[in-house]
């Protein structure tokens, strides 16, 4: 398993773009007709040689992107996306737990598996297969054209805050098939390979979401001083764009 690509969610996707693109030197490199499929519009992103970010944004009512968009109160974080070498042993996990699939397609050179956010917490879960397994299907025919790692290097892990780290964590270990280990700082994290995802705790008061994205980057205060030039919120080591705090790692 490893992380492959993560999803922010908005209300207008250009902004988010635009911040994505000044900020951390990225460049979009697809918009997929396909996802009208679910009333949503996007853009994809590639981060470092083969990861992607994405930002959705619904175009209908009655959304699971405006739901959430709903309950986050704005813009925030979405969906991750793990790429699977054996999708069908991921597909016995899923059954055995009582996870629900909430959507799925294969076709000839990608296979795919979205599983109900309420039964894993924090965020939509995909689980993708790939073939060739270096390709990815969603993000067009072109995108190694667009890949830009003079700023933006790899895309390293994502933060989930749940009510339960614990709990969560066990609960998307067992999906993945990996290991939920606690890390020297005392956090609940899942190695992929590679990728980490991380569990925090969640205020009461909060939903569950998508909380921090982790890049590696050449120059981490390059990138805060682009985000307080447009006047994003930073500090030494990390930006926020669009509801999600994004950990900037040298």
């Amino acid at each position: 398993m490893r992380l492959r690509q993560v999803a922010l969610v908005a209300r207008d996707c250009e902004p988010v773009v635009e911040n994505l693109c000044t900020v951390l030197g990225l460049e979009v490199c697809y918009h997929d007709p396909d996802v009208g499929v679910f009333g949503l519009r996007n853009a994809l992103l590639p981060v470092g040689p083969d990861a992607f970010l994405e930002v959705v944004a619904p175009v209908r009512a009655d959304t699971a992107a405006g739901r959430r968009l709903a309950r986050l109160g704005g813009p925030g974080g979405y969906m991750v996306i793990v790429q699977t070498d054996d999708l069908h042993a991921a597909r016995a996990r899923v059954a055995t737990l009582g996870v629900r699939i909430v959507w799925e397609i294969a076709l000839e050179d990608a296979a795919t598996i979205h599983l109900h956010p309420s039964d894993l917490g924090g965020a939509l879960l995909s689980i993708d297969a790939m073939s060739p397994p270096g390709s990815w299907r969603w993000a067009g025919p072109a995108w190694r054209r667009h890949v830009r790692t003079e700023l933006t290097r790899e895309l390293l892990g994502v933060t989930l805050a749940v009510r339960d780290p614990a709990a969560a964590a066990t609960r998307w270990a067992g999906v993945l098939g990996c290991a939920a280990e606690t890390t020297r700082d005392g956090q609940r994290a899942i190695t992929l390979a590679p990728g980490t995802l991380r569990f925090v705790p969640c205020p009461a008061e909060e939903p569950e979401r998508l909380a921090g994205i982790t890049l590696r980057v050449a120059d981490p205060s390059r990138v805060c001083a682009r985000a307080r030039d447009r006047g994003l919120p930073s500090h030494t080591h990390g930006v926020r764009i669009a509801g999600v705090d994004f950990d900037l790692v040298a």
